[in-house]
């Protein structure tokens, strides 16, 4: 069986299309991912709750990515989640947590 310890799998659409970077000769595509949860709250009203995820990909995925990914198509991914901090140039600390892609599937069409 597959390790659990930190696995993330989720489906959504593209926020962007990938941007795409090389870094000493392997290729990193990031770009957001859009999650929803749809539910009735107390009063009986729809209610849309929209998630974002920033997703890196490298090596070949990477590659299938600029290919074939645009902004609004339906995805799958799985990877592993990874907190990392920078210092701007302002001297402010940020935090950012991504979803490091271990392997992506199409699933759909870009929406209309």
């Amino acid at each position: 069986m597959k390790s659990l310890r930190n696995s993330v799998q989720l489906i959504g659409r593209l926020g962007k299309d990938p941007d795409v970077k090389m870094f000493n000769k392997n290729k990193k595509a990031t770009f957001s991912l859009a999650t929803s949860d749809i539910y009735k709250n107390q009063k009986g009203e729809r209610v849309e709750d929209t998630q974002w995820h920033n997703v890196v990909i490298w090596g070949s995925l990477a590659d299938i990515a600029e290919k074939f990914l645009k902004k609004g198509q339906e995805v799958a991914v799985e990877g592993k989640l990874v907190h990392r901090n920078y210092e701007t140039d302002n001297g402010e600390k940020r935090f950012v947590t991504e979803i490091n892609v271990n392997d992506l599937v199409l699933l759909g069409s870009k929406q209309p």
